[in-house]
């Protein structure tokens, strides 16, 4: 155990889990939360107003995900470890995450005590990651989707016309004709709504 406290901050949009999490976290003697946020984009303003030691930071949030939290996190406050703690165990997920500078990755179903064991070990310079998951992601491989025909498929989520997508990806129609067909094959899938149904499963998007 540390003189000091480990200073720590949680990153979910859900108030109740948040709070549960600040709850288990709290019975640790060396661990101290001092910050809790619900969107993506408030982690890096309350990570230096407080000066957190490790960000636990959940995956899906408005404002921005965890992922791209987890990459202005170690920009703006490099002395900040992450770890990435989420209900959606997804191999493209853990890839991104580790990628933006994550130094661990675990689920919710975590038990409480190992999950402070994960903080520990994150803070203490270590990586954890769910070893099941790290499996996964091993088989898995990385996203066969370019840069643009993922955002092309984020753009699809909503659905909308080929001209809908256009505008908010800011190409032409042909042009998301095309990506989305190559998504399309790059899945196995038959149509572009069961591309991002894939996609999303894999933690691509």
């Amino acid at each position: 155990m540390t003189d000091t406290p480990i200073r720590v901050l949680l990153a979910d949009d859900q108030a109740l889990v948040r709070g549960a999490l600040a709850a288990l976290l709290s019975l640790e003697p060396d661990l101290e939360v001092v910050a809790e946020v619900g969107r993506g984009d408030e982690v890096v303003e309350a990570a230096r107003r407080t000066g957190p030691d490790v960000a636990l930071v959940d995956v899906e949030m408005p404002g921005g995900d965890g992922i791209a939290a987890t990459a202005a996190l170690a920009d703006a406050v490099p002395g900040c470890r992450v770890l990435v703690v989420t209900t959606f165990g997804r191999p493209g997920y853990l890839r991104r995450a580790m990628e933006a500078g994550a130094s661990g990755f675990v689920v919710k179903d975590t038990p409480a005590r190992q999950l402070a064991e994960a903080v520990r070990r994150v803070h203490a310079g270590l990586r954890v990651v769910d070893p099941s998951l790290a499996a996964e992601t091993l088989v898995a491989g990385r996203s066969p989707l370019t840069a643009r025909e993922t955002d092309v498929l984020r753009a699809a989520r909503d659905g909308g016309t080929v001209a809908d997508l256009a505008a908010v990806v800011h190409l032409s129609e042909g042009t998301v004709r095309n990506h989305l067909s190559a998504a399309i094959g790059k899945t196995g899938s038959r149509t572009r709504a069961e591309a991002v149904r894939i996609a999303e499963q894999n933690g691509w998007l």
